[in-house]
């Protein structure tokens, strides 16, 4: 019989490209690779969400308790990726494509 070791805590998780994320820590696997798990509480008006990252992104854990977890949390402010920026990488992406066409035509 095998015991299953789960991992589950309030934490501070600091990742590569100076960003700090605050919640409920835990694994998920996904197609067989493994991720932390962070589920980012509500913040005032703010939305919770839940962010996956891959273990090359980690640059370190901190388990805290939940009142620290959450003060964090609410100072950091974090927000999932919007709609909006979603439409603009989009808009974006479309413009470069006909400036290729266009300097390709010219």
């Amino acid at each position: 019989m095998t015991k299953e070791n789960t991992f589950e805590h309030w934490a501070i998780v600091q990742i590569f490209g100076h960003q700090t994320f605050a919640g409920k820590v835990s694994e998920q696997t996904i197609g067989g690779c493994s991720f932390v798990r962070v589920d980012v509480p509500d913040v005032d008006k703010l939305k919770g969400f839940t962010q996956l990252f891959g273990n090359g992104a980690i640059y370190s854990i901190t388990i805290v308790d939940e009142e620290t977890a959450r003060i964090k949390a609410n100072e950091l402010k974090k927000q999932p990726i919007t709609e909006w920026e979603v439409s603009g990488m989009i808009k974006s992406a479309i413009d470069q494509h006909i400036l290729q066409l266009e300097n390709h035509q010219s």
